[in-house]
Order: C-alpha cells, then sequence, then structure tokens
C-alpha cells in the first residue's frame, strides 16, 4: 500500500525575540514544504501539542544552562507533541497508524529520529493526556519530598500544567491537607470543586505588583493566609513559582520539611527580563535551625520516573482517582494566542492545541 504524503505542512517560528512577555506578533505562522523521510527517522502526523510556559526562557535568548536549546529568530517553536506515524523505516518497531509521543511539537508534521519517538501507552483514555505535566509533579514528590501519610503539603502554581495534578498525587501518596496557591478567585474555586485542594491561597501572586503592590505588603498577606490554612505549618513544598510564596513556606516549615522545587515562574513570567533568573529572599538560619531540605527537580536526573509515573496515571485516570484538566485551542495558527493567555495567566492545567486533519 502506497503511503500519500502530505503537499505542505505549517509550522510556528518566531519572527522576533520578545520584549517582555511574548505576543502573537512576535510569531509566523509558516507554510513549508513537509519534511521528506529520511534513514532511521519516523514522518509524524502530530495531532496534538503542549503550550508551556518554560518556553519564555527559550524566546528570550537565556536558555543557557538548560538541558535544552535556545530559539532564535526564523527557528520552529518545540515541545511535547503526540502524533500519528506516517512512515517508518524498515526495522523500526514503529509502524504507520501508530501514535507516538516527541518533542518536535508547534508543526503540523515532524521527522523525528526513531530513538525520540516514544509509543502512546494504549491505557490513556484520550491520546492529549500523554501531554500531562504530571511526571514531572510524581517525581518531585515521590523523589524528592517522599509524601508521608498525614503530611501537609503546599502548591504553589496549583493552577498550572503541573500544579492542577500535583495536589491530587499528593492526596493519592497519602497526604492529609492539601493546600494551594493561584492568581485568581476563580481558579482557586476550580481547584477546591474540582481538583480536590482543601484551601487555596490567592495573594503572592508577581502579577500582583503590575498594579503597583508593594512586594512586602504581598509576602505579609501571603503569609497570612498560609498562616490560615496550615496553623501548624507545612511537610512539603512543591513550588512551581519562587519568590514571595517560596519565601513564605520557608516561614511556615515544620521541622524536617521537605522542599522540591520545579518551576520558577515568578522570574520566567516577569513582564521584565529574559524569564532566566528567579531571586528570592529565604532565612538561611529557618533552614538550618528547622533541618529543611531544599532540592530542584528535573526529569533527566530521574530517567526511571516516566514509566512508573505513566503506568501509575492511566490506572488513575481509568479509576476517577485522578482528572486531568486541559485548556485546547484548535488550530495551528491559534498556538500564539495559547502562548499569550498562558504566560498572562488566563488558562487552567495543561494547555494543548488540537490539530484537526491535514494535509
Amino acid at each position: 500500500m502506497t503511503t500519500v504524503l502530505p503537499r505542505t505542512s505549517r509550522e510556528v517560528r518566531l519572527a522576533a525575540v520578545p520584549e517582555g512577555l511574548p505576543a502573537p506578533t512576535d510569531f509566523t505562522v509558516t507554510e513549508t514544504a513537509p519534511p521528506a523521510p529520511a534513514p532511521g527517522h519516523v514522518l509524524v502526523r502530530n495531532r496534538h501539542f503542549q503550550v508551556f510556559g518554560g518556553l519564555r526562557t527559550l524566546l528570550g535568548g537565556a536558555a543557557e544552562g538548560t538541558p535544552v536549546p535556545g530559539l532564535h529568530p526564523g527557528d520552529a517553536l518545540y515541545g511535547p507533541a503526540v502524533g500519528e506515524v506516517v512512515v517508518a523505516p524498515p526495522g523500526s518497531p514503529l509502524r504507520p497508524g501508530d501514535l507516538v509521543t516527541h518533542l518536535l511539537g508547534w508543526r503540523e508534521y515532524a521527522l523525528v529520529p526513531v530513538a525520540q519517538c516514544l509509543p502512546l501507552d494504549p491505557a490513556l483514555p484520550e491520546p492529549a493526556a500523554g501531554l500531562s505535566s504530571g511526571s514531572a509533579a510524581y517525581g518531585a514528590l515521590t523523589r524528592l519530598a517522599g509524601v508521608r501519610e498525614g503530611d501537609v503539603v503546599l502548591v504553589t502554581g496549583a493552577a498550572g500544567g503541573v500544579g492542577s495534578l500535583a495536589g491530587q498525587i499528593a492526596r493519592l501518596l497519602g497526604a492529609g491537607r492539601v493546600i494551594g496557591s493561584t492568581g485568581s478567585p476563580g481558579k482557586a474555586e476550580r481547584l477546591t470543586s474540582e481538583l480536590g485542594y482543601d484551601a487555596v491561597l490567592t495573594g503572592g501572586s508577581w502579577r500582583e505588583r503590575r498594579d503597583g503592590t508593594d512586594e512586602h505588603a504581598a509576602y505579609r498577606a501571603f503569609s497570612a493566609q498560609l498562616a490560615q490554612a496550615a496553623p501548624d505549618g507545612i511537610d512539603v513544598l512543591l513550588d512551581n513559582v519562587g519568590g514571595i510564596q517560596l519565601t513564605a513556606a520557608v516561614d511556615a516549615a515544620r521541622h524536617g520539611a521537605r522542599f522540591a522545587l520545579v518551576g520558577a515562574l515568578s522570574g520566567q513570567l516577569a513582564e521584565t527580563g529574559a524569564g532566566a533568573a528567579a531571586p528570592t529572599r529565604i532565612d538561611a538560619f529557618r533552614l538550618v535551625v528547622k533541618g529543611v531540605s531544599v532540592r530542584g527537580y528535573t526529569g533527566v536526573d530521574h530517567p526511571d520516573v516516566e514509566a512508573e509515573w505513566t503506568g501509575r496515571f492511566g490506572a488513575w485516570l481509568r479509576s476517577g482517582d485522578i482528572r486531568l484538566p486541559l485548556t485546547r485551542f484548535e488550530g495551528i495558527e491559534r498556538a500564539p494566542r495559547a502562548l499569550w493567555e498562558l504566560t498572562r495567566g488566563q488558562t487552567f492545567g495543561t494547555v494543548v492545541v488540537d490539530l484537526p486533519g491535514h494535509g
């Protein structure tokens, strides 16, 4: 059976380095010739790809020290994607029609090395679930924080792709009380009513200072909310934000608390700078006398997590023990808008661009 190859493909390219947070005008959606099949590679028709806040750092020219390359004007963007194999080389374990995950999203067709394609777990109830950021939350909570029965857990940035799963995972691992933070009352209500958070704090957002809120006043307000939600302190922090929320968490830590740092949105999504720094004031004396551990989490340091997470995630989804909130955009032309809304705090959960049939 002869495979009919596509005539054209579209991809999102960086048109100009953003001044501040990225805007749709910083990108172009370009029609190109599709990539030609090549030895050792599979041609994949993408069905869905993820939009994530970390792109801000890659776009700002400050990716040095990160495990992935930065982006320059004219480059196509990239990120996690789910697609269907169109052409596979002889001897490959993949076949046309197979669904795979890879890291060449932001385009309709991708030519991906076979070794960089993973078959999509058939246990997942829908393909877009393969784009969840839950492995970071799961790895941080199991490998770094070691959630124990009855722990009080704080998740900052709880309405994002990582945070919206982290609270649920912490509960499934035995946490006794789960507290989140987010930037709006509407998101806070969804976190408690839909995702099982016991309490959600809405102060302390780095975005508040766009309106002139004094940093120290924002810190005091957030600390007061945290003290009310966790009067006896916290055992575990899964931090996606940094900034004054991390400062307040140190103050609220119980003896032997374990902090896992997954993101730094206070810097990555700041209106100024390149998104590669998130300075935070931490009382080192409190860390010492309380015996608090603080560790950063990256998936490359824990290669065993992905397979373990995928198995547990599929089972939890099928049983209804966990929910995957998605904000969806249809069509590659809407991808720049999706990034605009995400970086301005207008999305909830994992942000996915769905690609309808093309070719």
